[in-house]
């Protein structure tokens, strides 16, 4: 079970790394940029990826469990290729976000308050998007902080996958 999980987990997290490096290459002189249309590539990548899951419950089906798997295993299993991927995203942010990108958090803030300009907005709805804004860059230099908002990005989209590839793989 171990190769099966580290051999998927692994490309699914390759997949959803390098489609955020290369987003986060291209877009990395403009945040807005990436705020409409990295966020669409980004969760693309992810259900993309977590195809994988999908893949690598079947192969644990048809090789370990000799052509059978239960509900329970199969999410068992599904959860684990998970955990590799997200693992795997989220490092490959850190080593983008504090080698890179150090100053994402306070551009993703400026282009959240430019857009907000942009719809109308009151004064006073855009000066408590902009005092939220910088509460929220100061948490995100926190690496135990960027790294858990970072997982919550990615685990729900391939707990999705889990639980929708464990329902149709059962037997």
């Amino acid at each position: 079970m171990r190769r099966i999980v580290l051999t998927y987990g692994l490309i699914a997290g390759a997949i959803v790394s390098a489609v955020m490096a290369v987003t986060i290459a291209v877009t990395r002189d403009s945040v807005g940029v990436l705020l409409e249309r990295g966020l669409m590539i980004g969760f693309g990548s992810m259900v993309l990826a977590f195809l994988l899951v999908f893949f690598g419950i079947r192969r644990y089906r048809d090789t370990v469990g000799g052509g059978a798997i239960g509900f329970r295993r199969a999410v068992g299993v599904g959860l684990l290729i998970t955990l590799v991927a997200s693992a795997v995203y989220v490092l490959t942010w850190q080593v983008l976000y504090f080698g890179f990108v150090p100053d994402f958090a306070e551009r993703y803030g400026e282009a959240a308050v430019a857009n907000l300009r942009e719809s109308g907005a009151s004064a006073a709805a855009i000066a408590a998007e902009e005092a939220e804004m910088a509460r929220f860059a100061e948490r995100y230099r926190n690496p135990l902080f960027n790294s858990a908002v970072t997982f919550l990005e990615i685990f729900p989209v391939g707990l999705v996958m889990t639980l929708i590839s464990a329902a149709i793989l059962r037997r």
